[in-house]
């Protein structure tokens, strides 16, 4: 089996990364795995809506205390999940292999959103460069779970039998 301590989960707060998250719990509640929930900002967005309104420096603290609680608001359902939160400045994919390097994650959960043709190369896949570039395994989820694995990872406790 593979030895899981640490599962990174990167969120855009999608309903991918939703799904995504609801899978890293199940697997750090089953591993009694340590989470990380990642936020990562490209450089210069606080930048960029501070002078959309028209701020100062304590708007840009207070956009920045903003995206903090949302951050936070991403809570295991399960309370004995150990999760800290980190909020980057940077490209995503960098950052979400950076934070991997630094934590010494043993796995990485997120979502996609499945794009294909145009759209991506418009676009680009965050999780297509973080699988190519990881230094860990890396599931990525697209669909939400089947709803029997989804009330199974919230409620059977890791001991009891299924």
């Amino acid at each position: 089996m593979l030895p899981i301590h640490t599962i990174l989960h990167p969120t855009d707060y999608s309903e991918h990364s939703q799904n995504a998250f609801q899978l890293a719990c199940a697997l750090a509640r089953d591993y009694g795995a340590r989470l990380i929930v990642l936020h990562a900002m490209p450089v210069g967005t606080t930048e960029l809506l501070v002078l959309s309104q028209l701020g100062t420096q304590e708007k840009t603290e207070s956009i920045k205390e903003s995206l903090w609680n949302e951050l936070r608001k991403i809570q295991p359902p399960d309370a004995s999940i150990a999760v800290e939160h980190r909020l980057e400045d940077g490209d995503p994919d960098k950052e979400i292999c950076r934070v991997v390097q630094e934590s010494h994650a043993d796995l990485i959960v997120m979502g996609t959103h499945g794009r294909t043709g145009l759209s991506r190369l418009l676009m680009g896949s965050v999780a297509e460069q973080v699988m190519r570039q990881a230094e860990c395994p890396v599931l990525t989820v697209r669909l939400p779970m089947p709803e029997t694995i989804a009330e199974r990872s919230a409620v059977v406790p890791a001991t009891a039998a299924v």
